[in-house]
């Protein structure tokens, strides 16, 4: 059954006239229809719904561990609501969909997952926060494309008349990081499919894309687009990678060799930041397409003065080049607060993203 929209009409009509990035003081009319102009392939609507992500953060390590195993925490409201309490704008929820779907065809979708994914899009929601829900960490798909490919077009399907009914602010987006063997080739072969699947119940959501090679900045170029003004395009940034991933056991043993490594906000090391980020403002501008950084993030085990100069210096990048942001994540490896019982915030990183 497709979800009901928790929230009235009017107020619906409400948020939509002030998705224009008005969280943290908006910006002149004229500026904001200078801007429109730059999005020539995109619906106005959608343009604002992606600047009204703003600046948003993942829960990560929550419902795309695999079935039945805990990377982090289940999900509790206590998340959501710690993240509206923070200031941030609105939520990633990263969804392991295709454990909790029937192997054969129709492939259908377990009615009790729904109800954990209603419980946190409904939460958000009626708290006022855009919500992203995506397919993540499908490894069979990554694995054997060809394979997978009708169950995952199934999921979409499904996930589209669930939500067909969900108010505007509750966006998809269709495959976090696409790598291994899907190639930035087969991706651009199975991503139009897996779109149809959305338009028949969705007509106009706003729908978010990204290109293979694990969303990567440098992949950009690979990426075709289907012809829809309703698209958001999202990369991932977490360069330079031996810094935020150093001691990160699923990169491989030898992520151990690089910890102690440093950022200290040099000006090489910010001018390199500064590189890629004129890359996403360039492609979005040349293509008419809003642009979002969905993942960025340092582990914990690179040293805290590290992470907060390294995580303000993305979000400046980032937001320069026009980009709302979501950060990987609220309360993990990566996280702003601990996931240990009473959540201690950890300061410099929440400063670092939501501080003046």
């Amino acid at each position: 059954m497709p979800i009901p929209s928790p929230l009235p009409a009017l107020f619906m009509a409400a948020c939509l006239t002030a998705f224009a990035f008005t969280a943290h003081g908006g910006e002149p009319a004229e500026r904001s229809a200078a801007r429109d102009e730059m999005f020539g392939s995109t619906t106005p609507e959608t343009v604002r719904v992606c600047r009204a992500f703003g600046r948003g953060v993942n829960l990560g390590n929550v419902l795309e561990s695999p079935k039945n195993r805990q990377w982090g925490s289940k999900f509790e409201p206590w998340m959501i609501e710690t993240a509206h309490t923070l200031g941030f704008d609105s939520i990633r929820l990263p969804v392991r969909w295709s454990d909790y779907a029937e192997k054969t065809a129709p492939y259908t979708i377990e009615a009790g997952f729904f109800g954990v994914v209603d419980s946190a899009v409904r939460q958000a929601t009626e708290l006022g926060m855009p919500i992203i829900v995506n397919v993540h960490h499908y490894e069979e798909l990554y694995a054997d494309p060809e394979a997978s490919a009708d169950r995952f077009v199934s999921l979409w399907r499904q996930i589209g008349e669930h939500f067909r009914d969900a108010p505007p602010s509750v966006v998809f987006e269709l495959l976090n990081e696409p790598h291994d063997k899907l190639t930035p080739d087969r991706w651009n072969s199975l991503l139009p499919r897996a779109l149809a699947a959305v338009r028949a119940s969705n007509p106009t959501r706003a729908v978010i894309v990204g290109p293979g090679r694990w969303n990567s900045i440098g992949a950009l170029d690979t990426l075709h687009l289907p012809d829809d003004p309703n698209l958001i395009v999202t990369v991932h940034c977490y360069d330079p990678f031996r810094f935020t991933h150093q001691g990160a056991g699923w990169v491989g043993e030898h992520s151990k060799e690089w910890v102690g490594t440093e950022w200290r906000g040099t000006e090489e090391e910010r001018a390199e930041l500064r590189a890629l980020f004129e890359t996403v403002k360039a492609w979005g501008s040349e293509h008419g397409r809003p642009m979002h950084l969905g993942e960025f993030g340092a582990f914990h085990r690179a040293d805290m003065d590290s992470r907060v100069l390294w995580t303000r210096a993305m979000r400046d990048e980032a937001e320069r080049a026009g980009c709302s942001w979501h950060y990987w994540e609220l309360a993990s490896y990566f996280g702003v607060v601990s996931p240990e019982p009473g959540h201690e915030r950890r300061q410099g990183l929440i400063e670092a993203l939501l501080g003046e």
